[in-house]
């Protein structure tokens, strides 16, 4: 570019320079950004044809300060510009039909099974032990003993944890060759293989096939909450980042109320029918199956991995429902200049690497709670607190559907509420009230025989707890890793998060019952000190990652982790290899191209 000719730049460019300028302000490299962006866009400037701004580049840089702080007269009239522009591409909408179905139906295939998986086991119980029971005596002449039936029920709820954990280690390897859709399209026939080995289990005589099945459906679940949360935040505009990323734990929350519901005895909760419970899983595996290969590819999976930058810019077209997508691509462009030679980062390399070292302890935490909170440890009791009060046996699966709709509740209105409200306090909000309520219910537990009505407290408390936990660490977890790593580190942390995910999840399956045998109803006290002290570890980490790029996250965690993202440097920058250290971002690189 001569400096002294004219140049044209659409809205969305400027509106992207404004801000990285606005991000600098205070910095020791803003004035000379200043000049470089000014030398870009200035003198006089008047709206043409296609949004386009037709700019006279002067040949001496002014102070672009002023303008930002909205003090420049001479540069009033591009303000004023700006303002306006600015003011009609933000009404108009940065989302379109196909995002909003790429969202539905990736979590309806996806996060709905793992959270149908997770309850419908519960209702066809005795059904599945008789089952095993009768096999048994088939094959080896004379019943099965109890603890042998203990051991294989055990086994069959516990390995769709084992599943999960073989499914984490396959995201990475899937994902690099695929991407992220056509990741969810093959997880398809996980989960449809093994929802026809379950249902198949009881006309075949072989108990061997519902185990299986339960690994494989393990398996899917495991894919799926690596492959959907970063599919959902690459497709999403950052504005609405963190609604579209709470689908998955809503569609986690729906699935739980669906095994539920289907679990009646008056639908499929029955001894000649249980084996369809297992049978239903086919039908979101196959919506996903037909619906997903007519939406775009990740655009940030087209760009930083296939290099198809004309794929990348239709993608987002399609997903934001816009044809300027000038802003969006400049800074996916930036981010990919950064990371040109930069290859996929390995868990190794991931866990050694000091520029990420508490994003990653952050998110491993957030994740750790998020399974080790007690949530699980509530289903324990709900029966028993549900007879204490009052409500006879047969209906005590009727009023469990509670629990089912206010966690689906509960997770809605925290899809509503985090673009207002941020990340930060609905997570630790979250965990602080689950803390609060434990405690409360410990209480009412020791006292339920000395009065009829504190058994419908201790009901209360375990709504607010689930309540509680589904509006914030229910989802934001899945948010947070998308948001804290880059494209090259994401599956590689997903990694780790998902082995924290699903070894928390066998750990809390195999230890409970030790644990509530020791202290019974003192139990939930470990849960409140696991949930306060999750809540305390993040009120004094966790920044707030609302409307935040992901170089703004790493600024946030960089006086932290006393080391600076090497993406940070420009060419022109001094590279010192016995230091980490280094002075105020330049971003001029990612705004001269």
């Amino acid at each position: 570019m001569e400096l002294g000719g004219a140049v044209e730049t659409t809205v969305g460019q400027i509106k992207l320079e404004m801000q990285t300028l606005k991000n600098l302000e205070g910095t020791t490299k803003a004035r000379g950004q200043a000049a470089r962006t000014e030398r870009r866009i200035w003198n006089t400037c008047k709206l043409t044809q296609g949004e386009l701004l037709t700019a006279h580049v002067p040949q001496e840089g002014g102070n672009l300060l002023m303008l930002r702080a909205g003090q420049a007269p001479l540069q009033s009239n591009l303000y004023a510009l700006l303002k306006e522009s600015g003011g009609r591409q933000e009404s108009e909408r940065d989302w379109s039909c196909s995002l909003i179905v790429a969202s539905l139906v990736g979590a309806f295939g996806s996060s709905f099974l793992y959270g149908y998986n997770l309850s419908v086991v519960n209702a066809p119980t005795p059904y599945i032990k008789a089952f095993y029971n009768e096999s048994w005596e088939r094959r080896h002449g004379h019943p099965i003993d109890s603890d042998t039936l203990t051991l294989l029920w055990s086994v069959t709820v516990s390995i769709f944890a084992i599943g999960g954990l073989v499914g984490t280690f396959l995201v990475k390897v899937i994902g690099k060759f695929l991407g992220r859709k056509n990741t969810l399209l093959v997880n398809n026939g996980f989960g449809v293989s093994a929802a026809l080995l379950m249902a198949c289990s009881l006309p075949a005589g072989a108990l061997e096939m519902l185990i299986v099945g339960r690994f494989i459906m393990g398996v899917d679940g495991g894919i799926a909450l690596s492959a959907l949360p970063m599919y959902v935040s690459e497709i999403s505009p950052k504005e609405m980042r963190g609604s579209l990323g709470q689908v998955t734990a809503i569609f986690i929350c729906v699935g739980v109320f669906a095994g539920q519901l289907l679990g009646l005895p008056e639908l499929l909760g029955k001894e000649s029918t249980w084996p369809y419970l297992f049978g239903v899983i086919v039908i979101p595996a196959l919506v996903q199956l037909v619906s997903l290969p007519f939406l775009p590819q990740s655009p940030h999976y087209l760009l930083f991995e296939k290099h198809d930058q004309e794929g990348a810019e239709k993608a987002f077209r399609t997903f934001l429902g816009k044809e300027d997508i000038s802003c969006e691509m400049e800074e996916v462009l930036a981010e990919s200049r950064m990371q040109r030679n930069i290859r996929l980062v390995s868990v190794l390399e991931l866990l050694r690497s000091p520029f990420v070292r508490w994003q990653l302890i952050t998110v491993v935490i957030s994740m750790a709670c998020y399974q080790l909170c007690g949530l699980n440890a509530i289903w324990f009791y709900t029966s028993s607190i549900f007879g204490k009060a009052g409500i006879t046996p047969e209906k005590i699966p009727y009023i469990t559907l509670s629990t089912g709709g206010i966690e689906t509740l509960a997770s809605i209105f925290s899809g509503l509420v985090i673009e207002r409200v941020g990340r930060r306090p609905l997570l630790i909000g979250g965990f602080g009230l689950m803390a609060l309520f434990f405690g409360i219910l410990t209480i009412t537990l020791t006292l339920q025989d000395h009065a009829p009505w504190i058994p419908y407290l201790s009901i209360m408390c375990i709504l607010a707890i689930i309540a509680a936990f589904c509006s914030g660490p229910g989802g934001i977890p899945f948010i947070l890793t998308s948001e804290f790593f880059q494209q090259a580190e994401r599956p590689a942390a997903f990694t780790v998060v998902g082995t924290v995910n699903w070894l928390s999840n066998f750990a809390i399956g195999l230890l409970f019952p030790f644990i509530q045998q020791s202290l019974d109803t003192y139990c939930f006290l470990v849960f409140a000190a696991i949930c306060f002290t999750g809540a305390l570890y993040l009120y004094f980490v966790l920044p707030e990652t609302k409307n935040r790029t992901h170089a703004e996250i790493s600024q946030a965690f960089a006086k932290r982790n006393k080391a600076y993202p090497p993406e940070g440097r420009t060419d022109s920058a001094v590279t010192d290899d016995k230091t980490n250290i280094r002075p105020e971002p330049d971003s001029s690189s990612a705004l001269e191209n």
